[in-house]
């Protein structure tokens, strides 16, 4: 059975949304750069290992991004072993492939799917 892992937030003006989530829950924000540039922003909920994995058993951390097309609302992602596979399985089920597979150099891949209801969903499949 493939299980939520994380969770995405979109936002609008992102300097209010760390204050909103820091101040209203106590959440750690941080900010990474990313391979190929950019930033991605976390949102800490429960404490971490060395590899960035929850230390709670059953917890998820997330993150803040940009709101998008594809990602206009509030996004889970589900751990699969395979993200090509799950996406074979999403269009077999009646769902529509956004955003195809997407390395992510040093960690694993994602895709985003949108379900049978209209919801946007995330995929990610971790390295080794």
């Amino acid at each position: 059975m493939d299980k939520v892992v994380h969770f995405e937030i979109p936002v609008d003006d992102a300097a209010r949304a760390k204050g909103f989530y820091q101040a209203a829950f106590g959440w750690q924000i941080r900010e990474f750069e990313m391979v190929g540039g950019g930033t991605y922003t976390t949102a800490q909920t429960v404490a971490i290992d060395e590899r960035m994995m929850p230390t709670e058993p059953g917890a998820i951390n997330g993150a803040l991004t940009a709101r998008t097309g594809a990602t206009p609302h509030p996004v889970i992602t589900i751990q699969v072993d395979q993200v090509d596979e799950a996406l074979r399985r999403v269009e077999t089920a009646g769902g529509v492939v956004v955003t195809p597979r997407t390395e992510v150099p040093g960690m694993g891949a994602f895709a985003y799917v949108v379900d049978t209801e209209g919801n946007t969903v995330g995929l990610w499949e971790s390295h080794p």
